[in-house]
């Protein structure tokens, strides 16, 4: 009995060592907001996220979950596949004897790096341009449609600076999001 809470504490201590922040949408960013820091080629990362209904679309009245395929091809490309987990009460299929979580919400993410951080001067900031969710086949296809199941469309720039101070570095980040979907506020 020792034996095995000594293994299952190393196991805890050793895993919590490895954790990092939360990829709402799959791809490298802060929490819900993207930035320009990239993985380093030749990154694969596979993960899955508790979503809290606070975060999803207003439409959504329940937490939910996602998991996510992130591999950065190349050292100026990072593309995702996310899936985000629907109710079948949201989509009103409870009447047909469906209950839970039923259904998924599934799309393409792209990052393309424009400029290294510090890439032609001293202070440059790097520069990355992006998209989530941009083309959705609901209503006849279109690309940053108003309608249809683009949940989570956005295109994005952002630009990060990182800043020495000490033996410690602070990281400076901006971005613009655009999104035409007026309902989900936390998305551009």
């Amino acid at each position: 009995m020792r034996i095995k809470r000594m293994f299952i504490a190393i196991l805890l201590i050793s895993v919590s060592s490895m954790l990092s922040a939360q990829l709402t949408y799959g791809t490298t960013g802060l929490l819900h907001a993207p930035s320009a820091e990239m993985q380093k080629d030749k990154t694969v990362m596979l993960g899955g996220n508790f979503m809290n209904k606070e975060i999803t679309p207003p439409t959504w009245y329940y937490h939910t979950y996602n998991y996510f395929l992130n591999v950065t091809i190349l050292p100026w490309m990072e593309v995702a596949y996310t899936c985000t987990l629907f109710k079948a009460e949201a989509l009103g299929l409870k009447p047909y004897g469906y209950s839970g979580f039923t259904n998924q919400d599934r799309y393409f993410s792209i990052r393309l790096r424009a400029l290294k951080e510090g890439q032609f001067w001293r202070y440059m900031p790097a520069v990355v341009f992006g998209t989530s969710d941009p083309f959705t086949s609901s209503g006849g296809g279109s690309i940053g449609s108003t309608e249809g199941n683009g949940y989570y469309s956005r295109f994005y720039a952002a630009a990060t600076k990182h800043i020495s101070i000490g033996k410690e570095e602070i990281g400076v980040h901006l971005s613009y999001l655009y999104n035409k979907r007026k309902e989900y506020k936390l998305n551009g």
